[in-house]
């Protein structure tokens, strides 16, 4: 089948239209209708002709085609019964091409272990983006390359950096795992139909020699529970943790002065490695 004219939301419209179904603002689909914008981020996800690759939220196809003509072994995730058969319909002959049909927040994990692929790319909807890249992380399931375009709040916690407002227990697994970097701001009139939101592309490179950490679960408890509670200090909140883990009577001060950190500085202020200190500290107690 023909593809539809992927810049112009009269095509995009008449596609839907054709098909008998409209945008379903639940599974929050928003079309990038700049080709500029949609080759630049292939050409950032930096591909090989055979790559597996995993493309997340295809909609209607425009960045699976030019994946696809990278030369990408492409498995994509879609939830939305008509864009899947639109999706087979323009690209099934290809035998690159392989469509996981579902929610991917419950399919992913499934297919990683199957075949677990080099590169990950997605316009990730809001309600999706942080949950499903914490959980592939939280997993130890890696990728050696990503580009994702999310809205320009959550790019910004992505990278925030240690005592910024945005920074938080996201910002700390993301960097943990990956060096992220933005690729560029993309504006509401990129996009069909506008989001209400400015959109921020960004590419993460799974980091080559990341310092270990002895008990990534240990790490990853500990992260989310020094920031449960902003305004306590990580003394005050590291004394719950040990606490809730039948270990109240160890001194959390002494703990935070053997990890070279303040009692009184709170999660916020801590860099990546200043948890993966206390981290390693924990595993000896």
């Amino acid at each position: 089948m023909k593809l539809p004219d992927y810049n112009a939301p009269s095509a995009l419209a008449a596609v839907l239209d054709e098909h008998g179904f409209g945008m379903q603002k639940k599974f929050g689909q928003n079309f990038l209708i700049n080709a500029h914008i949609r080759q630049e981020l292939i050409s950032a996800l930096g591909l090989s002709a055979g790559d597996a690759v995993w493309e997340v939220v295809p909609g209607l196809g425009s960045m699976t085609s030019l994946l696809l003509e990278a030369g990408a072994d492409l498995t994509v995730f879609e939830i939305d019964r008509g864009f899947v058969q639109l999706l087979t319909s323009y690209f099934g002959s290809y035998h690159s091409f392989h469509l996981i049909e579902g929610d991917v927040l419950k399919t992913w994990k499934a297919e990683y272990q199957r075949h677990a692929p080099k590169a990950f790319f997605g316009n990730l909807p809001y309600n999706i983006a942080a949950k499903l890249i914490a959980a592939t992380i939280e997993a130890e399931c890696f990728f050696d390359r990503m580009v994702i375009t999310v809205q320009k709040e959550v790019g910004l916690r992505m990278t925030a950096a240690p005592g910024s407002e945005d920074y938080s227990s996201f910002s700390v697994l993301c960097q943990w795992a990956y060096d992220v970097e933005p690729i560029r701001d993309i504006a509401p009139a990129a996009f069909w139909p506008k989001p209400n939101v400015e959109s921020r592309a960004l590419r993460f490179i799974k980091k080559q020699s990341p310092q270990p950490v002895r008990d990534a679960r240990l790490f990853l408890s500990l992260v989310r529970g020094l920031f449960s509670s902003r305004r306590k200090t990580v003394k005050n909140n590291l004394s719950t943790i040990l606490a809730a883990r039948g270990k109240k009577m160890l001194p959390a001060e002494s703990l935070l002065k053997a990890a070279e950190i303040d009692p009184a500085a709170r999660a916020e202020s801590l860099t990546v490695y200043d948890f993966i200190r206390l981290s390693d500290t924990l595993c000896d107690v």
